[in-house]
């Protein structure tokens, strides 16, 4: 499989594939970090950067569900079948628009190769709405935890504050590179490694 082909062929392949998962972890990781501090300093008062940023959240879990799909595990299918039947719940259409999305009548190859495709599209729309919700926090300002307005008393993003986000970026990235290297399947799910098969749903699915 190309997975295969990726890990075992492609010059440090390997390394790439597990940076690539487990960095997925680390981004919902901040992600989550992110919002308990928005949270915690009262930024959905901010309603417009709030609502681009639920819509931010929705678009890079949509994401990550795609290309979870993509290694075409035992998770990676029953999980795509599970997920998809959910739209089976919409009134009238539901099921039409269950097998549209599946390109047949159960999730099979022709789901893949769009799921693939959306995995690929999606981050080009996630960094168009980042942009977004950027713009709607240069109107307000950022939060903090005195909850004042800091018009009156500013200073300078360099060197105050770059290089505190360069060395939290830093620590991230060595942490990510540890796990990779060492313990890159710690954050999987070992029935994953089993190829999809239709006929066996794993015990903890549930349907």
């Amino acid at each position: 499989s190309s997975v295969t082909h990726i890990c075992r062929d492609v010059n440090y392949g390997w390394l790439i594939r597990n940076m690539h998962a487990n960095g997925a972890s680390f981004f919902f990781i901040c992600i989550y970090l992110h919002i308990g501090r928005g949270l915690y300093y009262g930024s959905y008062l901010y309603k417009e950067t709030w609502n681009v940023g639920i819509v931010l959240l929705l678009l890079v879990m949509m994401t990550s569900f795609v290309g979870y799909v993509l290694p075409w595990g035992q998770m990676s299918f029953w999980g795509a079948t599970v997920i998809t039947n959910l739209l089976s719940a919409v009134p009238y259409v539901g099921q039409t628009l269950v097998q549209w999305i599946w390109g047949g009548f159960s999730v099979d190859n022709a789901t893949l190769s769009r799921f693939f495709a959306f995995h690929f599209l999606l981050p080009f729309v996630v960094a168009a709405m980042t942009l977004i919700h950027l713009i709607f926090l240069h109107e307000t300002g950022s939060n903090n935890p005195a909850g004042i307005n800091s018009d009156s008393d500013k200073i300078s993003f360099h060197p105050y504050f770059s290089y505190k986000d360069l060395l939290g970026f830093v620590a991230l990235l060595m942490g990510l590179t540890c796990l990779a290297l060492f313990t890159p399947n710690l954050l999987g799910d070992p029935d994953n490694f089993t190829p999809a098969n239709p006929l066996v749903t794993p015990p903890h699915i549930k349907p």
